[in-house]
Order: C-alpha cells, then sequence, then structure tokens
C-alpha cells in the first residue's frame, strides 16, 4: 500500500483536518513537519510566531501519541525532505491544505508542486478555511465560503495506521524556544496549542463575549473581552468551521433563552461571526493576487511615499516614541502582549501612513513580527487599506488625541504603558505638549495632527485625480472587492466601505 505524507503547514491540529483523514483512509502515514530555515530569515518572521508554534507542535505531538503515532520533524528544504523520502518510500502520495502564505512560502509550494510532477508524486491540496483556489469569479466566493462552512467537521473515520520512519529520515527533537534559527526570544507570548486553543474558544463563547462590541475598541480592557483566536486560527490549532459551529450553537441556545440579556449578548457573538467571515473575505485577496504583499493594490500609489521616508521618524513610531500618548502607548503594549485590538493597529498603521508619510513596504514587515497572529492575507490587505492605496477604500486618517480621549478617557492603558506619564494629570494626558512644564522625559510630537493630515489629504488627492484612476479602481473593485449586492436597479459603486472594526477577534 502506497504511504501516505502528511505535510502539516498553518493547521497544527488532527481534528477537522482533511488531509490526515484522506489520507489514513488511503494506507499508512508519514505526518511531517519541516522547519524552513530560509523561511525564518525573511523580514516579517519572529521567533515570537516561533513560540506559538513551538507550543502547538508541542501538543500535536501529544494528540498523534494518543492516536499511536507521532509526527516527523525536519529542518530544511522541503524539497529536500521529500527526496529522501523518495528514496527510501518510493513513490508515496503527499497531502496537505492550501497554504495563503508570503510570497516566499508561494514560491516555495511552486517548487514543491514541480518537484512533484517531476517524481511522479501526486499532490493532494485541501481548501483552507473558506479561501477558495482558482476562484473564476468573486461574485459567487461568499455563497462557496459559506457552503465550506456549514459542511459537518471532518473527522478520522478509521484508525490512523502509522509509516515507520526511515533511520535516513530520524526525527528531530522540537527546537527551544531560545534558538537562535528563530531570533531573539520575547516574554509574552500568548500560548499556542489546541488545548489551550479550546479552553480560549470556552471561555470567549461562555463568558467574555457578553462585552464584545462594548469594549471592542478600547485597549487594555479589549484584550479580555475580544476572543483571543486570531493567533488560534492563523496557525491552525482551530478551524474556521469548527469556531463557527460552536458559535452557531451557542447563538442557539441564547436566543432560546430568549430574555432581554440573553438576546443581547447572542447579537454581540453574531457581530463576532460576521467578522470571521470577513477574516476570509481579505485572506482570499491575498490568494487571488499575492503581489499585494509588494505592490500597491491600485498601481496609481506606487512611487507616491517611497522618495519622502525617513528614518528617524520611522524608528520612533517603532519604538512608540512618536509624541502621542495613545499611539506610543498602543506600540509598546504590541512590543510587551503580540496583540492589540484592531481599531489601534489600524490608528498605528494610518499614523505611520499619513502623519508619518511612511510606506507601507517598509512598516508592514516590522509589524508583522510584532503580531503573534500574524496572517498575510489579513496583514497586507489591511495594511493597504489603511494606507490608502487599494483605491477602493475610503481614506481614513485617525485624530490620535480623539481616539484617545474617546478609548482610554482617563489615562490608565497609557499610563501603563508610558511610565514617563504616570504622574501627567488627567487633564493633559493626552496632550502633554500642551503642559506649563511637559515632562522632558517623553518627547514632543513629530508632527502636528491638523497640518500633517491636511498635507496627506492632498496629497492622496492629487494621486486620485491621476488619469484613468477610476477605470483602474473599478478593476481592483471586480477582482478584490467585497460582493454586499445593492438592491435591484441601484448602481454599485466601485468602492468598499468596510466597516472600521471588520476584524477584531
Amino acid at each position: 500500500m502506497t504511504t501516505q505524507i502528511v505535510w502539516f503547514k498553518r493547521d497544527l491540529r488532527w481534528h477537522d483536518h482533511a488531509p490526515l483523514t484522506a489520507a489514513a483512509a488511503r494506507g499508512s502515514v508519514l505526518a511531517l513537519y519541516v522547519i524552513e530555515p530560509e523561511l525564518w530569515h525573511q523580514p516579517d518572521s519572529s521567533s515570537r510566531h516561533w513560540q506559538f508554534i513551538r507550543e502547538s507542535l508541542i501538543d500535536l505531538s501529544q494528540a498523534l501519541q494518543r492516536l499511536g503515532g507521532t509526527f516527523v520533524l525536519q529542518s530544511g528544504s522541503v524539497t529536500q525532505i521529500l527526496q529522501r523520502l523518495r528514496d527510501h518510500y518510493g513513490i508515496f502520495e503527499l497531502h496537505s491544505h492550501e497554504e495563503t502564505g508570503n510570497a516566499w512560502t508561494y514560491a516555495r509550494d511552486l517548487q514543491v508542486a514541480e518537484w512533484c510532477a517531476e517524481n511522479r508524486i501526486v499532490w493532494h491540496e485541501y481548501p483552507s478555511n473558506g479561501v477558495v483556489r482558482r476562484l473564476g469569479n468573486r461574485d459567487r466566493w461568499a455563497a462557496l465560503r459559506n457552503a465550506t462552512m456549514a459542511k459537518p467537521q471532518v473527522k478520522l473515520s478509521v484508525r490512523i495506521s502509522f509509516a515507520p520512519v526511515p533511520l535516513a529520515l530520524s526525527a528531530e527533537s522540537i527546537p527551544e524556544i531560545a534558538d537562535p534559527r528563530f531570533g531573539s526570544s520575547t516574554p509574552r507570548v500568548q500560548r499556542g496549542g489546541r488545548t489551550e486553543g479550546l479552553k480560549v474558544l470556552a471561555s470567549f463563547l461562555d463568558d467574555r463575549s457578553e462585552r464584545y462590541m462594548t469594549t471592542i475598541s478600547k485597549p487594555g480592557v479589549s484584550a479580555r473581552h475580544c476572543s483571543r483566536l486570531s493567533a488560534h486560527i492563523a496557525y491552525g490549532t482551530l478551524s474556521a468551521r469548527e469556531i463557527e459551529h460552536a458559535l452557531r450553537r451557542r447563538i442557539d441556545h441564547l436566543e432560546g433563552i430568549g430574555d432581554h440579556s440573553s438576546l443581547r449578548w447572542a447579537r454581540q457573538l453574531q457581530a463576532f461571526g460576521s467578522r470571521l467571515a470577513w477574516r476570509c473575505h481579505f485572506v482570499q485577496k491575498l490568494e487571488q493576487q499575492p503581489a499585494i504583499e509588494t505592490h500597491c493594490m491600485h498601481s496609481a500609489f506606487e512611487g507616491m511615499r517611497e522618495d519622502d521616508f525617513r528614518q528617524d521618524w520611522f524608528e520612533a513610531w517603532c519604538e512608540g516614541q512618536t509624541g502621542y500618548p495613545l499611539v506610543d502607548a498602543c506600540m509598546r503594549s504590541l512590543h510587551a502582549n503580540g496583540w492589540i485590538t484592531f481599531r489601534m493597529r489600524a490608528m498605528l498603521v494610518a499614523f505611520a501612513s499619513y502623519h508619518l508619510w511612511l510606506d507601507w513596504r517598509r512598516t508592514a514587515p516590522f509589524m508583522a513580527r510584532l503580531f503573534t497572529d500574524y496572517e498575510p492575507g489579513i496583514h497586507y490587505s489591511q495594511f493597504q487599506m489603511q494606507s490608502g492605496v487599494t483605491g477602493i477604500n475610503a481614506i481614513r486618517i485617525y485624530n490620535p488625541v480623539k481616539q484617545s480621549c474617546d478609548h482610554d478617557p482617563e489615562g490608565r492603558f497609557i499610563r501603563r504603558y508610558l511610565p514617563e506619564l504616570r504622574d501627567v494629570p488627567e487633564d493633559y494626558i493626552h496632550e502633554p505638549w500642551l503642559m506649563p512644564t511637559p515632562p522632558k522625559s517623553y518627547p514632543a510630537p513629530l508632527v502636528e495632527h491638523e497640518a500633517a493630515a491636511r498635507l496627506a489629504k492632498q496629497r492622496m488627492a492629487a494621486y486620485r485625480r491621476g488619469e484613468d484612476f477610476k477605470a483602474e479602481a473599478a478593476k481592483v473593485y471586480r477582482k478584490l472587492g467585497s460582493r454586499n449586492r445593492p438592491s435591484e436597479g441601484r448602481r454599485k459603486k466601485p468602492t468598499e466601505p468596510l466597516p472600521q472594526l471588520t476584524l477584531d477577534l
């Protein structure tokens, strides 16, 4: 019987895992995970990601042991490792989920496909989380995605027969957190692994979600009431489908109770469900157009910011030293925790792109390294959207002082992450430069908000007035825009005015 190789990538679970289930039904299984050194040299990779992955691998290994086997961990090029397996097993079949990753993983998958063709290896790839490969028409995407989410979760129907591990491919141990291949370790990282993910899901549905929408924009408190499932979806310890199914059961239960409090709670969870769908929508953009990692969706914006890049402003933004308290507190919180709510992520990106006029291609890899829940499809789509270079989204320039007053009115979050401002009175906590004697340990603002915002709007307007701008924007919309169809007889403009909070998980 032909050996079945299951290549785990960003799907570190055994439940609702189509490749593992299909492989188990076809023959003896060798579960494989590859640490690719070149991937960890990419500018969007960091030890923070590895720490979450490492815990997930430990949890997956224990789960496979309970099923009678384990996975084989290898370091190196995937094609070289597959060649060793080919030398030992002869013809085998390869199973994996489709991956919508960064440009490096896209190129790697093309190399794997070429190697498989040359070596007569059948590579079975399975859809992942509602993303549709080779989508012919964006109009059909939502229906296809929803149909996938509605299907029963994939369950193992047979006992897995694990293939013996060849001596030439003896399993390596899981590297330690401090392994230098992954960069400098960070002290606080959200815990990984399916076991932990199930606990997080249960605590969100049963308790924390009751205040989901009322706290979603507030830094600090949102860390409790947002789901905190984004990293578990990004690395596949939970599938989006099993989360949606659990969500639907919880909503049905609350609606069945029927009192005012339960119905209000159900609406909180329905809002979360819409964000799960938007999550797939954004990943689908990268699936359809991998170039959005490096090129503006609308070509008119190429060259707009590159020549004006200021390294000193970039470094101040990276370090949380811009002189705007909420901006800096959010950046320092992100350094410390690897997560912050979406409204604050959007503010950080918009401030860099508009107030400081920094090119998103320089700021995006930096923030990717900070996010434990880094998902390339969401990351680059959102960076372009918040930087105004899609051609189909409204320009959003946040007033950092207003955001501070609205979402941290007493300055508690600011004082937590900016110790140099702990003694600043509440009247000045959002604008410490207005104090009679401003604190010497905190910088003055790099730019003045109104002047910087006005200049950014003027620059953006000039580019949007360019020849053929609207025609290309319409093409971008047809390929990548959402499909919330208007009623019969109304024309849909080529724009995508998404809610500000679409991706808070």
